[in-house]
């Protein structure tokens, strides 16, 4: 490491930004244990510069403290130093997480998901991204063309996320001009979602180094096309094998995972409140784009919420490997702590009640009338942030998924969004967001 390097603690929080502290790289190692402080209220801060009302006031704190296996050090660019950080778990002065802490309430999830079944969740995010900036042209979707106008960044890009170890598979283009999706390979356990937030960042400074901004935002303008992050997951049991696949199953879906796919179903209206949580989430969440609008299942169906993702392989044992769902509303607003969290405490509730599997939509649950999706159960999601809170508060199940304090001031930070960009046209609420993100 060179002279001068400064290390990055860095955290997710409610509204997915990810905040830090730096430390020079030669004080590192006496960090490890403790960290740094940061005022709880932190925790308020909307995307911008507010911060919403608080249950805290000025004077609690906790450390943010460095979780070793999450170290990243990208060092390839010659004229800028390297991208190195942590990410933390928030601590409290006895050592455990802080109730309010996104990668606590994802690891608690993940515990009790293991604990309850015997399997390992692993997941893994699909990262659309735009980007912008001086001499960018309009591309055309998914061509060759479009990767190559920008064939420098892609290999700084690839280049800087093998380095960050992040199992990066795909970089592609993507439907809109200048939108690209990066996919990794699935992180198990906790590992699913420090992957998420590292390729994130990473992919941010390599597009910064380009003079670029790479933006994650749902919808960059009202009717552009957004970007999702949709998250495909499955289960492990101790042998290594895929437990949510079973040949003789329901679209190959065993009977655990189909009863993690119902809990997921149901409690889908309350959860968009945790995975789509912003304003800006509802002019891409919807009917017909791709994105899903209805609490509904298929197979192989993108208009679905949840969706079984079927292997190509003939062989069976490959085949069973490559099995995996997919929830589809989840976008780039969202921490990817609280998007596992949310996911895995729905999938847990369906696994406890041993909810049958939905009936499997073979077409777009709009074009059903609203007789047959009242036959199949099949409901319209939110169609603002402020209806999903209402479904949160609404489904006392998923309510509890959030202790009292995370619940009040989560739901405050996204009633503050609410409030700041209520009566602004839709399309200065879309640019916001497109820089914030």
């Amino acid at each position: 490491m060179g002279e001068g390097e400064v290390v990055y603690l860095a955290w997710n929080d409610y509204v997915g930004v990810t905040r830090c502290r730096g430390v020079p790289a030669t004080d590192v190692a006496k960090r490890m244990e403790y960290g740094l402080g940061w005022a709880v209220a932190g925790q308020a801060l909307t995307p911008f510069d507010d911060i919403a009302p608080n249950p805290w006031g000025p004077m609690l704190e906790v450390r943010q403290t460095p979780v070793k296996e999450t170290e990243t050090r990208v060092d390839v660019w010659d004229d800028a130093p390297a991208f190195h950080f942590f990410l933390c778990d928030s601590k409290m002065p006895d050592g455990s997480n802080w109730d309010c802490c996104t990668r606590g309430f994802m690891l608690k999830a993940l515990a009790d998901f293991e604990r309850e079944t015997g399997f390992k969740f692993i997941a893994s995010f699909e990262h659309e991204f735009l980007l912008s900036g001086a001499g960018l042209p309009e591309m055309t979707p998914f061509s060759l063309e479009a990767v190559r106008m920008v064939a420098p960044f892609v290999k700084e890009l690839t280049h800087a996320l093998q380095q960050a170890d992040s199992g990066v598979e795909t970089v592609e283009p993507e439907y809109g001009s200048r939108q690209f999706e990066v996919s990794c390979a699935p992180g198990v356990g906790a590992q699913a979602g420090d992957r998420a937030i590292i390729t994130r960042e990473v992919i941010r400074e390599a597009a910064r180094r380009r003079g670029y901004r790479a933006s994650f935002t749902p919808k960059p303008m009202p009717n552009a096309v957004g970007n999702g992050a949709h998250v495909h997951f499955s289960f492990l049991d101790s042998q290594g094998a895929n437990a949510a696949y079973d040949p003789n199953g329901t679209g190959g879906a065993s009977r655990v995972a189909q009863h993690f796919i119902a809990g997921v179903v149901k409690h889908m209206p309350a959860l968009c409140a945790l995975v789509a949580p912003s304003p800006v989430s509802y002019y891409r969440l919807g009917p017909h784009h791709w994105s899903c609008g209805y609490a509904s299942f298929g197979i192989q169906n993108r208009e679905a919420a949840v969706r079984i993702c079927p292997s190509p392989e003939r062989d069976p044992k490959k085949k069973g490997r490559a099995f995996n769902m997919e929830l589809r509303a989840p976008d780039g607003t969202a921490s990817p702590y609280m998007v596992i969290g949310g996911l895995v405490r729905a999938g847990l509730e369906g696994i406890r009640a041993q909810l049958p599997l939905p009936a499997a939509l073979d077409k777009d649950p709009a074009e059903l009338t609203d007789a047959e999706r009242a036959a199949l159960g099949v409901v319209p999601l939110p169609s603002s942030l402020s209806e999903a809170l209402d479904a949160l508060e609404a489904d006392p199940v998923a309510k509890a998924w959030l202790p009292p304090v995370m619940y009040e001031s989560y739901t405050l930070v996204k009633r503050k969004e609410i409030e700041m960009f209520s009566g602004l046209d839709p399309a200065e609420i879309c640019r916001r967001y497109h820089d914030a993100y």
